[in-house]
């Protein structure tokens, strides 16, 4: 089915934003307009029963894109919001932000699942009460939107992603559109934690060469989201029970995974599903990460309950340079470099374990100055996590004084350190040279005895 979207700005109300600890970019300061859009279609069942006849659908959008059409880079990033709070996030977003508006992407946040629009529990123990859908919390926006179910979100992030492109002339089909009056050349997909589950199961299953140019899958487990039933959202405990499954690489789109510690090991097993590079798969396990950080909890990091700090690690400029690898990889350019996995022993047991340096940092992977030139232990992998949301902010942990003494002598020996580790990240391609500054200033002097 060739699928016809209809789009309407939601200007009534005041909305349910998508919240984020981190601190983002002034998108007014920054030329770009934030609205909201309702998108109606009709969604077949592209997974599971076949059977399954095809249902209308009223949907959200969250659109981020520049005012003006000359700062657009032509590239628009279309992100799975994910659900496993009980409502939409867009963790993607918080991560991916500096890039994304300092190089002119549009950014569409959409709610693909039913739990998004329509409200669910949750499965990391964050939601509390009632489960409240978009129309519960601001009926003046949200009063029209329906969710017939995930037994049709596949196609439901289809037709949008599709919808998005236009026909490639510039021309979009209403005012109304989303990004009218923008070129759009290439349109990616990406999606964090169960959204990236979604879209492993996106590309094996349902992926036909020019719905998307290009895919981001981050922090996915073994196994690809489940089909999804009509009329309810999907469970997404069963993923880590599911069976393992491998990314395909006969798409013309190109894929890059990438991988905290927490996905390699945990009840994630994605070491159970490691798979070489291809001219059409890159995959990058990052050192010192864990599923979700001090970056996207930010200040509200005590109210998790968990018993130590949470991981500080650096994967979210690793992401920013992963962002701009796959949109040239994309347009037809280089594919982003190769990555050694995270090193592990004892692959063949039961449960494997990371092979660690001197300090506990984790061993191989891509590498960031934070576990280069340690002053902290970094893991994605709580031994025993008291909770689901402690397991998934993985762990920081101090490292001895007179251990750093004897690494470094002075912090000034340190600081040197920890910049040649990040220009050397830096020229691998794993972090943006615009990053530089960013990356320095999260350096930690004040650990290093004077």
């Amino acid at each position: 089915m060739n699928q016809h979207i209809t789009f309407r700005p939601l200007t009534e109300g005041s909305g349910s934003s998508l919240l984020s600890a981190s601190p983002l970019p002034d998108l007014a300061a920054a030329g770009y307009t934030d609205t909201e859009y309702a998108a109606s279609g009709v969604a077949e069942r592209l997974v599971g029963d076949e059977d399954t006849p095809p249902a209308e659908f009223t949907t959200r959008l969250v659109v981020r894109r520049p005012a003006d059409p000359t700062a657009f880079n032509g590239s628009a990033v279309v992100e799975w919001l994910n659900v496993s709070s009980g409502s939409d996030a867009g963790p993607e977003y918080s991560y991916l932000a500096a890039e994304l508006v300092r190089a002119g992407y549009a950014w569409v946040g959409v709610s693909a699942q039913y739990v998004g629009v329509e409200g669910g529990t949750g499965s990391v123990g964050l939601a509390t009460g009632e489960p409240q859908g978009l129309a519960a919390k601001d009926p003046d926006r949200y009063a029209g939107l329906h969710h017939p179910g995930d037994a049709y979100c596949y196609d439901i992030f289809r037709s949008i992603g599709r919808a998005i492109r236009g026909d490639h002339s510039g021309e979009t089909p209403t005012p109304d559109h989303p990004l009218a009056g923008l070129t759009v050349r290439s349109v990616l997909a990406v999606g964090e934690s169960q959204s990236a589950m979604a879209l492993t199961t996106y590309v094996n299953a349902v992926a036909a060469d020019g719905d998307f140019d290009g895919f981001l899958i981050h922090s996915r487990a073994a196994a690809g989201l489940p089909p999804g039933e009509v009329g309810t959202g999907i469970d997404v405990t069963t993923v880590f029970s599911g069976e393992p499954t491998r990314l395909r690489t006969d798409l013309d789109a190109p894929v890059l995974v990438v991988q905290t510690e927490t996905d390699v090991l945990t009840n994630f097993r994605y070491h159970l599903v490691r798979q070489p590079d291809t001219d059409r798969l890159r995959v990058w396990e990052i050192a010192g990460t864990s599923h979700a950080d001090l970056h996207q909890i930010g200040e509200f990091e005590e109210f998790l309950g968990c018993p130590d700090p949470v991981n500080r690690g650096q994967q979210r400029f690793v992401l920013r340079a992963g962002l701009r690898h796959l949109r040239a990889w994309a347009d037809g350019g280089d594919p982003p470099p190769v990555a050694d996995p995270l090193r592990l022993r004892g692959v063949s047991t039961a449960v494997p374990e990371f092979e660690v340096d001197d300090i506990g940092n984790v061993l191989g992977g891509v590498r960031t100055p934070c576990v280069d030139a340690p002053t902290q232990v970094l893991s994605g992998v709580v031994p025993e996590p008291i909770s689901r949301i402690c397991l998934l902010f993985g762990s920081t942990h101090p490292v001895p004084e007179h251990l750093l003494a004897e690494r470094y002598g002075t912090r000034e020996e340190y600081e040197k350190h920890y910049r040649d580790a990040a220009d050397s990240a830096i020229a691998a391609g794993f972090v943006l040279i615009e990053d530089r500054n960013e990356l320095i200033a999260d350096a930690n002097p004040e650990l290093v005895p004077e």
